[in-house]
């Protein structure tokens, strides 16, 4: 076999290791190095939701583009996704987290000039540019960030990917209102400037704090878990979907303010990031219920999408109260068919046969993210489209019934249970 080569601080585990009762240094500037990660890029990435939808109608972009420019971001983080899992051995991780970070801030500063552009196809395009090398930057950084949480803590990876997103949650539950607030007070150009100076400064934290001396391990392969990955699809095509949709449908039919639309969006984020902890102790200490986790968990997402609008076959009215209401169950339930898939994925990867080392985990994080980013493309493109042809109420629906395909697999599929 031959080698490839990492750095010093991340060390191969052997079965026979028996797992660390208290944390070594190098684990706990892990963890406030992938923390700081996890909290910057959510922060950034969720500011647009609140303004940036009407603020591109004002230019000219209809609600399909709108969902495009959010959906290319998704389609680009796919691609480098499994082009730097592939290779992040080669690459190196730290050089992938740095270089990403410093990528994705710079773009992020640039994306709040755009307002100066000329309306209509200038606009577009270089949105579609901005969002494009954004999505690569973002890609490195975040599968990198998997892959050496992986290796780090590899006997408790669930556990610490829930204590993770608990700064996933709380860059979506402060970005949309500090976003709608900055640009409710200062304008189009200060949320992006702001956030992309506060991505910015994670580059020197995480120059400082992740080792760089190479030590040898092994390289190979992973296959694709396809049903794992379909649920892992659903989840973030319904995210993706709302984050383009949801804030035009609460302005016009709930005729809420950006700021408002902003604090709405924490009835997602918030339960999310607050289970994500409990759900990950659950998954770790409880692995056979991991699948039966995604199942139910999932079964509520269907639910809640579809009462989300509500689809008009109820015919029940949109309602702040329901609306939120749902939002918080989209919440939970997302966390719940979440933090078990990653940790699944590994577990699958190495029942066939592949090697416990930093390339199988890239590998894998690089599959996550990409599948991610598939729905991450497809929640906003297609659902944008049918909210433009029908309206939110159908769309989110549409949503639902993905996401209960999934679980309808899940469940005709006996291995994936037992």
């Amino acid at each position: 076999k031959s080698s490839q080569c990492y750095y010093e601080g991340i060390r191969d585990s052997s079965p026979a290791e028996t797992p660390a009762t208290k944390m070594s240094r190098q684990q706990i500037l892990t963890l406030i190095a992938m923390a700081s990660i996890n909290f910057s890029s959510m922060i950034c990435y969720s500011i647009l939701g609140p303004f940036f939808p009407s603020e591109a109608k004002k230019k000219g972009v209809s609600q399909a583009m709108i969902g495009l420019i959010f959906g290319i971001y998704a389609l680009c983080t796919l691609v480098g996704s499994l082009l730097l899992g592939k290779y992040i051995v080669q690459i190196g991780a730290k050089f992938m987290i740095v270089a990403g970070l410093f990528v994705s801030s710079g773009c992020t500063v640039l994306f709040g000039f755009l307002d100066q552009v000329s309306d209509g196809t200038v606009f577009i395009v270089l949105c579609f540019i901005t969002r494009c090398i954004n999505a690569i930057g973002f890609s490195a950084a975040v599968t990198a960030s998997f892959a050496v949480l992986a290796k780090v803590f590899p006997d408790n990876i669930a556990t610490v990917l829930g204590f993770m997103e608990i700064f996933t949650g709380l860059g979506l539950i402060l970005g949309p209102p500090l976003g709608g607030w900055l640009y409710q007070s200062f304008g189009y150009e200060i949320p992006f400037v702001f956030m992309g100076c506060l991505l910015f400064a994670t580059v020197p934290l995480n120059l400082w704090i992740l080792p760089n001396r190479p030590v040898c391990l092994f390289h190979s392969n992973i296959d694709a878990i396809l049903l794992i990955c379909f649920v892992v699809f659903t989840l973030s095509s319904g995210l993706g979907f709302l984050d383009a949709t949801l804030s035009i449908f609460a302005i016009e039919k709930l005729n809420l303010s950006a700021g408002s639309v902003g604090l709405l969006m924490i009835g997602l984020s918030l339960p999310y990031g607050a289970a994500s902890p409990v759900f990950g102790v659950i998954s770790d200490k409880y692995p056979s219920n991991r699948k039966w986790m995604m199942v139910i968990g999932g079964m509520a997402t269907a639910v809640s999408f579809c009462f989300l609008g509500p689809l008009p076959v109820f015919h029940i009215r949109s309602q702040l109260w329901l609306t939120v209401l749902m939002l918080i169950v989209v919440g939970f339930s997302l966390c719940m068919t979440c933090i078990p898939t990653f940790a699944e994925m590994i577990a699958c990867a190495h029942e066939n046969g592949f090697e416990e080392g930093l390339s199988t985990l890239g590998l894998v994080s690089g599959l996550f993210s990409a599948v991610w980013s598939a729905g991450m493309f497809f929640g906003p493109t297609i659902g944008g489209y049918i909210t433009q042809a029908l309206n939110f109420e159908w769309s989110a629906g549409v949503q639902g019934a993905i996401a209960f395909l999934a679980v309808r697999n899940s469940m005709h599929n006996r291995p994936f249970l037992e």
